[in-house]
């Protein structure tokens, strides 16, 4: 952008002597010349970091524009300020959307193992507030990237990032693998065994979404599970180490059982109660059909089969009976990128709040007395879409979050957001679903609304504990592994992050009502299919109370 300003001041000056137009001209090609250096530099071996800077590189391609009309005046009268205006645009959008990525792919295992660790160690915004010491963190897989280098195995180096990553518990710290995995191997791999293992609330372990196999041997859906592998099954659980970075430890420990059915070799030893009352072992096999993990965990989550479904389901709403209405909120989007930038610098977003607005009056006309709004498997997206429906159920305004910036360990903040009091539904009773799989934006949508008097937020887990704003990322050797990680900050009101689990893994953001996991519910969610959670809530409007 600089080398444009100076190319118009120059072309200003020179306009008039033939001999400084054509090398006016040659000056033109600095841009062009910039932007192959900054690829060479930072691009090249990571083709997909192309994206992030394409805004900039057009700059570069659109100085050719004036230079073929330098000494056309009315050409160059046109086409200069069309020029400017698309620079400064371009500009603008570079700065805003272009992250803070870093391009290691040409670094050894080691070498850029320890570049990701000296960036995030600068740049990570919850360094102080998660109390991580990097260099020790390093120091603690390094064999294993050396082990990586030296058999010059992807998996194993891609295994070790994974586990660096998994101790920052953060969900918005994403592992990303690019390997031949029917040649190498990740030891984080698991067996299917047909049935999947969950923990009541009553502290017993029973198996969900057995397979016939299981069955054959005296393993039904609800048979309690005692052991595995010879130890006493909340033992074995206990013992696993490996949360993959879960923030919240009441959110891990309820998947820990579901990792536990999954962990073993060609066999796997299960201790269960049959259905005389006595206590029976059986061998069950690994399963070349892997499936039983992803339906048991879909299951419970209620999870939409893709993504898409994930946005296309987005502000869905219906009648549940006659008085009850629903609302999903699956990412806090209005679909146009751009407008949702806007809004973000505006710091409200008045066109999702009219959208709203228009949905809820709907749902009010067809007989709505209360309503369930389901931020289940909320992807996030940008917190003023949320707040915007937060507005529409409270007359106070108040306090959203400020955004900021990480200074010397501390934090300072620069602006902040508000909810903006409308309160046209604040009479409605609400009850707010909420997972585990609930992040980002959404867990703060998710917060706000548990602050309202006529809301309730309420789920068998909590929202994810992951808050502050993504940017960041490493792409390592080879493009082997690429870590996505936060840079941008959000603060509450005592200026500390917002939403973010510290070191502790205690969530700042529970439900208000946690839903009961009883066998009659494991049955609803694993055996037949039914949404348990949704029927509570409906069933907690009609008869519960805030």
């Amino acid at each position: 952008m600089l080398t444009m300003l100076v190319l118009a001041v120059l072309h200003h000056r020179w306009r008039d002597y033939d001999g400084k137009i054509r090398r006016w001209r040659k000056l033109c090609l600095i841009p062009y010349l910039i932007m192959l250096a900054h690829h060479l530099i930072y691009v090249s071996g990571a083709p997909h970091l192309l994206s992030n800077y394409t805004p900039m590189y057009l700059i570069a391609l659109i100085a050719f524009v004036p230079m073929l009309c330098a000494d056309m005046e009315k050409g160059y009268r046109i086409f200069a300020p069309i020029t400017g205006v698309m620079t400064v645009i371009l500009g603008v959008i570079s700065c805003t959307f272009s992250g803070d990525m870093h391009n290691f792919t040409r670094k050894s295992y080691t070498k850029s193992f320890h570049a990701m660790v000296r960036e995030m160690d600068r740049s990570y915004v919850l360094k102080e507030w998660k109390e991580l010491d990097f260099s020790a963190l390093e120091e603690k897989y390094m064999p294993l990237v050396r082990e990586a280098e030296k058999n010059n195995d992807p998996a194993v180096f891609s295994d070790a990032v994974f586990m660096f990553c998994s101790e920052l518990h953060d969900g918005h710290v994403m592992v990303y693998s690019d390997y031949d995995e029917s040649k190498y191997h990740s030891a984080f791999e698991m067996n299917d065994y047909g049935l999947a293992m969950v923990q009541l609330d009553s502290g017993e372990v029973i198996a969900v979404c057995t397979e016939k196999e299981v069955n054959r041997l005296g393993i039904e859906d609800g048979t309690v599970i005692t052991k595995w592998n010879g130890k006493p099954v909340l033992q074995a659980a206990e013992e696993l180490t490996e949360y993959e970075g879960v923030p919240v430890k009441a959110n891990a420990d309820r998947l820990a059982m579901f990792e536990l059915s999954q962990t073993g070799g060609e066999t796997a030893e299960v201790t269960f109660i049959d259905s005389s009352g006595a206590e029976q072992t059986a061998v069950l096999s690994a399963r070349e059909d892997e499936h039983t993990l992803d339906e048991a965990l879909d299951a419970f989550t209620h999870s939409p089969d893709s993504r898409r479904e994930i946005l296309v389901s987005n502000f869905g709403t219906k009648m549940l009976n006659e008085k009850c209405g629903y609302l999903r909120l699956s990412a806090e989007t209005t679909g146009s990128n751009i407008r949702d930038y806007i809004n973000f610098f505006r710091g409200e977003s008045s066109s999702a709040r009219e959208m709203f607005r228009k949905k809820l009056r709907r749902l009010k006309e067809q007989g709505m007395e209360y309503l369930v709004v389901d931020l289940r498997n909320n992807q996030g997206g940008h917190d003023e879409v949320g707040c915007a429906l937060c507005d529409l159920f409270t007359n106070e305004d108040s306090y959203v979050q400020g955004v900021g910036f990480r200074r010397n360990g501390e934090y300072v903040r620069t602006a902040y957001h508000s909810l903006h009091g409308d309160g046209e539904f604040a009479d409605i009773k609400v009850v707010a679903l909420t997972n585990m799989n609930c992040i980002s934006a959404g867990d703060v949508t998710a917060y706000q609304l548990s602050k309202l008097p006529n809301v309730t937020l309420a789920g068998i887990t909590d929202p994810s504990g992951s808050g502050q704003m993504t940017g960041g990322g490493c792409i390592l050797s080879d493009g082997v592994v690429s870590v996505g990680y936060p840079v941008g900050l959000t603060l509450n009101e005592d200026c500390e992050p917002d939403i973010d689990t510290r070191a502790d893994m205690v969530s700042r953001n529970p439900v208000e009502v946690r839903i009961p996991l009883d066998y009659d519910a494991a049955m609803a969610i694993f055996r037949d299919n039914k949404d348990y959670e949704l029927d509570w809530a409906v069933d907690f409007l009609e008869n519960g109370e805030k």
